[in-house]
């Protein structure tokens, strides 16, 4: 084979290993193909270099896109940390103004329980709906800058059409850390830390004697001396007969309605209409949270029951929207209005394992979350036991003859109970007698710790109630001051304003049907003034007189009394 030939064969091959032709000999063959080789060298390396930069070049691209692209999700991510924080910091907080804008509070007022839960400086964690929350986490006062810390309740606008009560602005947190803010343990009793209850076999109707047999028919030795408070107690407090409250007390319950009542055990929010005298109100803004952790109950007598089965779309399975309704039998009163006040001073005897309890009439839709109701009224200022003082009246002596005036009761029983506690040192309100800033609460609201000494001044109070008049704002400071005297502790008192900033007074269902009846219009059911914006041309329409409505009198209240059958019975303990 020659040299070209084998150059030939070689071809390509050549111009890919350029030692090979020298070692193949020819001259003029060899010649050409050294010279082949040099350029296509030339070429190779050119290329090669093209190729290096190109992947250099792909390379410092990747490298480069990728720190960009870190440098891009950093900045994300910083950004959104900082939005976040921002975003808290700004709703954690809820000045609810029920002035403007009634209908909007559940958008922009009340924050959803989704919302991030605020730790120690920076750090979150969120909070899931759940029935328990396996993970939960504290939050103390002393160690968490408050939201609403320097917050204070500004002045009254003054508006010389509108005269009347009006609410005011409340400072909230949100309902997560409401929830976090919870004391993980029962607020200290002060002298008293164990209380009993009395229950007595075989009590008869004793029509001469004042009180009445559900609640035991105390004697005035008995009364007195229950306002000696010693560590260990045992008192009157309603139920005095059966096995237990509800159970051939009066007042009775079936037995389903009271397991699900032991069931209850953080916080129950509960009300009562007996004698179809009021039209249910459905609380709103109630975040996903407390519908599933606090219990809403609603005691109602057969009149009533039947009413809302037959009037109520809603009424399904006992329940009417959020609330439950307990049918109560054998009442012991002939008066509505006084047998209401067993549910709402003695819930912690028909809810024994409850450790917070919210009392709203009837009449009264509440608009806030009761957490944010606990945490505002009783855990941020240290209490337990929280009402608000009436808007307009401080003096009991006033509220008497306005009683009368009203003809809320029978004028003889009122001035009976008022001498009384005049005999026993009750004196006019002034302000010697701060810190108390009030002798005559607005009883509609009361939100409270069950702990022994606010047990204690709901028995004795309701005790009151039983002796004298159904009237609770009459008997609320004499109860209030013998305790008071006694251990210092006393009830914290609120402002009206902030009442009626987390409910709305409704009218009462007779007054409603006579409205419907005559072709008038119900006023709308909310605190909040109208909006004062007009059409331009339109003018101002004459303001309405609401129609003046007073209850009828009440006969004397020892005549007043049902007696149930007596049960044996045995001793109660708290």
């Amino acid at each position: 084979m020659s040299g070209g030939s084998a150059a030939s064969a070689l071809g390509l091959r050549s111009g890919s290993y350029g030692s090979l032709p020298a070692a193949v000999g020819g001259s003029g063959g060899a010649g050409g193909v050294r010279k082949a080789g040099a350029r296509g060298w030339a070429l190779r390396g050119e290329k090669e270099r093209l190729q290096l930069l190109h992947r250099a070049l792909r390379l410092v691209g990747r490298r480069r896109a990728g720190v960009l692209l870190l440098l891009a999700v950093a900045s994300a991510a910083v950004f959104c940390s900082l939005f976040a924080v921002v975003k808290d910091d700004s709703s954690s907080i809820s000045i609810v103004n029920n002035y403007e804008v009634p209908n909007t509070i559940q958008k922009s007022v009340y924050p959803s329980t989704t919302r991030p839960l605020m730790m120690s400086g920076d750090q979150y964690s969120s909070v899931v709906n759940k029935i328990e929350l396996p993970n939960r986490i504290h939050l103390s006062y002393a160690n968490f800058t408050h939201p609403c810390e320097g917050f204070s309740v500004p002045p009254t606008l003054v508006d010389k059409k509108r005269t009347g009560p009006r609410p005011c602005p409340v400072c909230y947190v949100s309902v997560d850390q409401a929830f976090a803010l919870m004391p993980p343990e029962a607020s200290p009793s002060p002298v008293l830390k164990n209380l009993n209850y009395i229950s007595e076999d075989g009590i008869v109707a004793n029509l001469s004697s004042q009180g009445s047999g559900f609640g035991g028919h105390p004697s005035l030795e008995q009364r007195n001396k229950s306002f000696d408070i010693s560590e260990s107690m045992t008192v009157h407090c309603g139920f005095v007969r059966g096995k237990k409250p509800g159970q051939g007390t009066g007042f009775d319950i079936k037995d389903d309605d009271l397991l699900e009542m032991e069931q209850c055990r953080e916080l129950v929010v509960a009300s009562a209409i007996f004698g179809n005298y009021d039209m249910i109100q459905h609380p709103r803004n109630i975040s996903e949270f407390s519908k599933a952790n606090a219990c809403f109950y609603m005691f109602v007598d057969e009149e009533t029951e039947a009413y809302v089965k037959n009037s109520s779309s809603l009424y399904s399975n006992n329940k009417v929207g959020l609330w439950r309704l307990v049918v109560v039998r054998n009442l012991p009163y002939e008066d509505p209005r006084r047998t209401g006040k067993i549910p709402k001073l003695l819930l912690h005897r028909l809810f024994p394992n409850v450790r917070f309890s919210v009392w709203i009439d009837a009449k009264l839709e509440l608009i806030a979350d009761p957490y944010l109701l606990l945490e505002r009224f009783l855990w941020r200022k240290n209490a337990t036991f929280a009402i608000s003082r009436h808007y307009k009246r401080f003096d009991v002596f006033e509220e008497a003859e306005a009683n009368k005036a009203a003809g809320k009761y029978d004028n003889a029983s009122i001035d009976y109970q008022i001498e009384f506690y005049r005999n026993e040192g009750l004196s006019h309100y002034s302000p010697a007698k701060f810190p108390i800033t009030s002798d005559v609460p607005e009883g509609c609201v009361i939100i409270r710790e069950h702990i022994p000494i606010t047990n204690l001044f709901t028995c004795l109070w309701f005790n009151e109630v039983d002796r004298f008049t159904s009237r609770d704002q009459i008997s609320f400071s004499t109860v209030r001051d013998k305790i008071k005297a006694r251990v210092g502790w006393m009830p914290e008192m609120f402002l009206d304003c902030e009442r009626r900033n987390f409910v709305v007074q409704a009218y009462h269902r007779e007054l409603l049907e006579q409205m419907i009846a005559s072709g008038r219009r119900p006023p709308s059911t909310t605190d909040a003034p109208p909006s004062r914006k007009l059409r331009p041309g339109s003018r101002k329409a004459p303001p309405s007189k609401k129609p003046s409505v007073k209850r009828k009198k009440e006969k004397k209240s020892s005549s007043r009394r049902r007696v149930p059958k007596p049960v044996a019975a045995g001793m109660g303990a708290m």
